[in-house]
């Protein structure tokens, strides 16, 4: 399989060097140069296959024969090695958990399948270290610095913005030591995505061998796809159309979710569901796609004003906006409207919710009115105690704290805060 830049004007490459890369010479996302949708009979007899069979199948083109297939069964094994269970909310509203993993957060998919293969490709190097930059607004954090925890041959340098990620979100990615080390910048998480991509792009940095763990590079964006895989089988039997709604900030999640209907999973539709940070929402009714700087919400890990992935959206539909329409909303909503839902979702069916599975639920809620015979599912990406300052008042109870979460609250809080990316640079060397 070969990747090649969605700017058009890099060479093409192979899937590790796309993956060490992170992003093109050329500042673009890569993209794989086919998709084969997968044998019908696969999908017929998916309620028997086992998770890691399933992600298997669903990832070996693109990885192609760059890794063993026995290797990447184990890369397979040791990735999912967490449920994603489907679990009712009301009738015909299910809510898919992905939040089981060590950091309680969706990203823990994709940070674990990433390190391993960057793994594998470092193991015969004995004198090479790669260095994964990568920005955060939230949740990705935690999940990278997880997930590479002690990989031999990798530095791991996260930014995030200072005062906008909750205080456990903070702490799972500031309190590791070992590889991992964490900027905290004086901005948005814009100001940290911008940051991060001037560098991967200065050929004075190119000694640091810099790769990304954001949804931007390939290995940490497609292993998302499983989740829509794990989600049909378990809902196969009623036999009904799904609608899939996506908690959207830089649209990484929503992109595998349509990366696996190109594969031949039958979704019906799709809704990126976002805060006031309202990009694709606009974009959508006027045509013009106008990035704005993000804004502050209670939903922070969608607070991306240009959402990255959203390009790979557009590939994915030959920039035909026409056939896009037809299987992709998108919808905003405020805090309050947030805070709202969250309240109702527990008073009415007694589940607990948080900020981003709260957005999630209300543009499925707006979707399903076009959709009476389908099952929608919303996807909650983090766990509640990650949120805990906005859900326990909002709900008025007290959540108990989770070992993934218990463990981290003593530690201590190491960063560097810096403001510009010269800060960045001197500190890279």
């Amino acid at each position: 399989m070969k990747y090649y830049s969605l700017n058009h004007n890099a060479p093409k490459v192979s899937f590790q060097e796309a993956v060490i890369q992170g992003l093109a010479t050329d500042k673009g996302l890569y993209f794989p140069e086919n998709i084969t949708p997968l044998d019908p009979s696969f999908f017929d007899k998916i309620g028997s296959l086992s998770n890691e069979e399933i992600a298997y199948e669903a990832i070996k083109q693109f990885v192609g024969d760059e890794i063993p297939a026995s290797t990447l069964k184990e890369i397979i094994a040791e990735t999912l090695v967490f449920d994603f269970p489907v679990v009712k909310v009301e009738n015909g509203i299910y809510s898919l958990e992905l939040f089981h993993g060590p950091t309680m957060a969706f990203k823990d998919v994709g940070a674990r399948f990433m390190s391993r293969c960057l793994g594998y490709f470092n193991k015969d190097k004995k004198d090479a270290k790669n260095t994964v930059l990568v920005a955060t607004s939230g949740d990705t954090g935690g999940a990278v610095a997880s997930g590479f925890l002690g990989v031999d041959g990798v530095d791991v340098v996260i930014l995030y913005p200072s005062g906008k990620v909750s205080d456990i979100q903070e702490k799972q990615l500031t309190t590791l030591g070992q590889n991992i080390k964490a900027l905290e910048v004086d901005g948005v998480f814009d100001d940290c995505q911008d940051m991060v991509k001037k560098a991967f792009l200065d050929e004075t940095l190119a000694h640091k061998n810099l790769t990304s763990a954001n949804s931007i590079n390939i290995a940490r964006w497609l292993p998302q796809m499983f989740y829509f895989f794990f989600a049909y089988k378990a809902l196969k039997n009623q036999n009904k159309p799904l609608v899939f709604s996506c908690p959207s900030g830089n649209f990484g999640n929503i992109c595998a979710g349509i990366m696996a209907k190109k594969l031949g999973l039958p979704i019906e539709h799709f809704v990126a569901s976002t805060n006031v940070n309202d990009t694709v929402p606009r974009f959508l009714e006027n045509g013009k796609y106008d990035p704005k700087p993000s804004k502050a919400t209670i939903s922070n890990a969608m607070d991306v004003g240009n959402p990255s992935n959203f390009i790979r959206i557009q590939e994915l539909y030959n920039n035909d906006l026409k056939v896009f329409e037809k299987d992709f909303s998108s919808y905003s909503y405020t805090d309050e409207e947030t805070l709202v839902a969250l309240k109702n979702i527990y008073n009415t069916d007694g589940y607990i919710a948080e900020p981003h599975g709260a957005v999630g639920y209300l543009g499925l809620k707006k979707e399903l009115e076009k959709h009476l015979h389908a099952i929608g599912i919303f996807l909650e990406t983090a766990h509640p105690i990650k949120f805990l300052d906005v859900v326990e008042p909002a709900l008025g109870i007290t959540l108990p704290i989770p070992t993934q979460i218990e463990s981290v609250l003593d530690k201590e809080k190491i960063s560097v805060k810096i403001g510009s990316y010269e800060e960045l640079k001197i500190f890279l060397g």
